[in-house]
């Protein structure tokens, strides 16, 4: 045989080796997702996966070959596969989820699941994906990379926190469950960090009021949290992670199927128990925490086809903050100066469809809070029980899409404060008591243009009868975008008792000046959206501009008389103004970039102070975040980088205090590192604030906290106070950490 004839048939042979096969299943975060488009070395056969995400290729010749799979809602997937002569290659395709995409399902601005495009209420959503950029032990801190929220540490000893939209303070945002108001009043101020991401499937913020159908609280707008379907959530998964200041985070869940009922349970841990004092000032610099939150959802479908489920949680946080000295035997005593907070939380949140078509829900939550602390040697004891039931209805007809509710919210609330107590000193709870009804239309005047419209009335038994209504047009086409105008109203009732419950310790008598009305809000909000196609990739592009007038807020009086506090109306009014920017582009090549800007004006105007401009504490004129990611498909490994850019805002200083009334620029920046191993097993790791920002000087006089010495060397009367805070301080941590995903 020639040279040339022996090299032909060395050519020849793969031409009768006997083809292979490749079988696979494409899941993200353990979900399998039909209808994704799985093609092979993009030239040859084309694979649609069926309603269990499985696929099938057949007849592919040996060797090395590149999957590429794509579905809309989720990044696009590259895998290199090893196909051999006459056997079936098994491969798992795993894609993160893009809910930046115009087609991802929202239901918070109109209580019905709409795509986030159709909505007429501008809508933003994020996944676990874009928090996994920034990994926190809990929702709170999550927050902080999401433009025009700012989660706000109110207290530098007990690290009370809440969440700023648009520069609203924290009670005026609404923080739901699945739809169902069981954040509020006392546990807002402990129990956003009992909430773990292990349970979010996604997050959907509405900016701007939403008291039409979320009634109470939804003045500055709506953080809906969704948990996750246990007939989708992974067999098994645990995340697990800690940083080199010895925090300690595990997240845990199992999903399982009892006959035609499936359930998910998870279990969250977090631990920090090493005290730590980088600024010197012998008090801790973040509380000590050991916290446990045990979570489980049962989904169900009765014999009759009427589907629903039920949502358990509880949750145990013992956290203390204070001097260095400080032990638990010195809880309550003027030794050592300690915050010590311990924190019982039970929920229970369902939904029962009582049709089969879905067409009428019920939705139910109960919660009962308990906190018992000592702020130094002050005893706080506050108990809250919120119980909530809706009946909702909805339906079509012709081109209108409506839906109807009767909502009933039950508050229990006592304390051992003079907040509680009679004028003879006996105990008396508070007791709230808010029915009502709403009522929403959405027309959908053409393919272009579609109008919503609401109404709600709810029933107070302190303030009385309360109207709430909202209009919304949204008008898009592929070529010019999407336009939205809102304007509507919002309003906040007040459980007193729970707004300054540290500063209502003590034998004062409280006095309600004037009949108290609710607060009340006016909004109007611009929107447009545009997704536009780049020779290699998508940007898409959110803008608002917003303006929010606010009366009748209720402020108290500490100063008047040192045996008082006198509550009363604001005399004025507060302005919330300003516009947001959101962008997010994406490119083939794995590269994306998040970021947005918020510039605002947020003030009140008080009539009984001469200078009667009063800026908001803590509402920078301008914040900025952005997030920066890639990915080597190749070596399996992205880098993220993200963080958040605050301009000054107007601090709580006291008079003649030597801090400055404004903070500095600052930037908090975070990097990290993933590496996956498999569609099982990653790993990743960084550094959490980058640049190593910490404030100076947030206590004053942190050497004399229980003010025995206040006359010594103190010409301007400080006290001790813990109040001064704008970011946190613990410095730059790094962090590593390990997931496990089995299907």
């Amino acid at each position: 045989m020639t040279p040339r004839l022996f090299l032909l048939w060395l050519m020849s042979i793969p031409c009768f080796a006997q083809p292979g096969s490749i079988h696979g299943v494409v899941r993200s975060e353990g979900q399998p997702i039909p209808f994704a488009h799985v093609q092979l070395d993009r030239q040859q056969a084309v694979a649609i996966t069926d309603t269990l995400g499985r696929f099938t290729i057949a007849r592919v010749l040996p060797g090395h070959h590149t999957l590429h799979t794509s579905s809309i809602g989720y990044f696009p997937s590259t895998v290199t596969v090893q196909v051999a002569a006459g056997r079936t290659t098994e491969v798992e395709i795993g894609l993160k989820e893009d809910v930046s995409q115009l087609d991802a399902v929202v239901v918070t601005g109109t209580m019905r699941e709409v795509t986030k495009l159709a909505s007429p209420i501008p809508v933003e959503v994020y996944s676990p994906s874009f928090f996994r950029k920034n990994p926190t032990p809990n929702i709170f801190e999550s927050l902080a990379i999401v433009n025009g929220v700012q989660p706000q540490i109110n207290c530098n000893v007990c690290n009370t926190g809440d969440i700023h939209i648009n520069g609203l303070e924290g009670p005026y945002t609404m923080i739901l469950i699945d739809g169902m108001p069981i954040v509020s009043s006392l546990s807002t101020v402990y129990g956003l960090s009992g909430i773990p991401n292990s349970l979010v499937k996604r997050m959907e913020i509405v900016k701007g009021p939403a008291s039409t159908l979320y009634g109470s609280e939804a003045v500055a707008g709506v953080i809906n949290i969704i948990t996750k379907e246990p007939w989708s959530s992974p067999a098994f998964k645990a995340d697990v992670f800690g940083t080199s200041l010895g925090e300690y985070n595990a997240d845990i869940s199992t999903a399982f199927k009892i006959k035609k009922v499936n359930s998910l349970l998870g279990l969250n841990y977090f631990n920090y128990s090493r005290p730590i004092d980088i600024n010197g000032d012998n008090f801790t610099d973040v509380t000590l925490q050991e916290r446990v939150s045990l979570f489980n959802k049962w989904a169900y479908e009765w014999p009759s086809g009427r589907n629903g489920s039920v949502a358990m949680r509880y949750v145990h946080e013992n956290r203390w903050g204070g001097e260095l000295q400080w032990t638990p035997a010195y809880r309550g005593t003027d030794i050592y100066y300690g915050e010590s907070i311990l924190t019982d939380r039970v929920e229970l949140i369902g939904n029962q469809s009582l049709t089969r078509d879905g067409s009428m829900q019920l939705d139910y939550s109960f919660n009962d809070h308990h906190q018992d602390s000592y702020y130094g040697k002050v005893k706080y004891d506050g108990h809250q029980q919120v119980a909530f039931l809706q009946a909702r209805w909805k339906g079509t007809a012709g081109k209108h899409d409506w839906l109807a509710g009767l909502p009933f919210r039950y508050v229990y609330y006592d304390d051992n404060t003079a907040g509680t107590a009679t004028v003879s000193g006996a105990n008396q709870p508070s007791l709230t008591y808010l029915p009502g009804l709403f009522i929403q239309d959405e027309m959908n005047v053409n393919p272009n243009l579609t109008l919503l419209g609401g109404v709600r009335y709810d029933h107070h038994n302190i303030h009385g009868n309360i109207f709430t209504e909202r209009l919304s047009l949204k008008y898009g086409s592929p070529s010019l975008g999407t336009f939205r105008l809102t304007a509507g109203s919002g309003y906040r009732v007040i459980n007193l008792f729970t707004e300054d419950h540290a500063a209502l310790t003590g034998a004062r008598t409280v006095v309600i000046r004037n009949d108290l009305k609710p607060e009340r809000s006016w909004n109007i909000n611009a929107n447009y959206s545009k997704t536009i196609d780049l020779p290699n990739g998508i940007l898409n592009v959110d803008g608002s501009l917003f303006y929010t007038y606010f009366t009748n807020k209720i402020v108290g009086d500490f100063n008047t008389d040192p045996n008082l506090i006198i509550y009363d109306n604001l005399n004025g009014y507060a302005i919330s103004q300003g516009l947001t920017l959101n962008t997010d582009l994406s490119f083939s090549s794995g590269f994306k970039l998040l970021s947005g800007i918020t510039l605002m004006d947020v003030y009140r105007i008080d009539r009984g102070y001469t200078d009667n401009k009063i800026p908001q504490l803590y509402a920078p004129a301008f914040s900025g975040t952005f997030s920066a990611s890639y990915t080597w498909e190749p070596l399996h490994l992205s880098i993220d980088l993200n963080g958040k850019i605050n301009g000054p805002m107007h601090l709580p200083v006291v008079p003649n205090d030597y801090r400055p009334a404004m903070s500095p620029w600052y930037a908090l920046v975070n990097l990290q590192l993933t590496r996956s191993f498999s569609s099982r097993w990653e790993i990743y790791g960084g550094v959490k604030n980058l640049f190593n920002f910490i404030p100076a000087d947030p206590l004053l006089r942190p050497f004399d906290p229980f003010d025995k010495n206040i006359t010594v060397n103190n010409p301007y009367g400080y006290t001790f106070d813990t109040s001064y805070n704008y970011a946190p301080l613990q410095g730059a941590k790094a962090f590593l950490g390990v997931r496990l995903t089995v299907n």
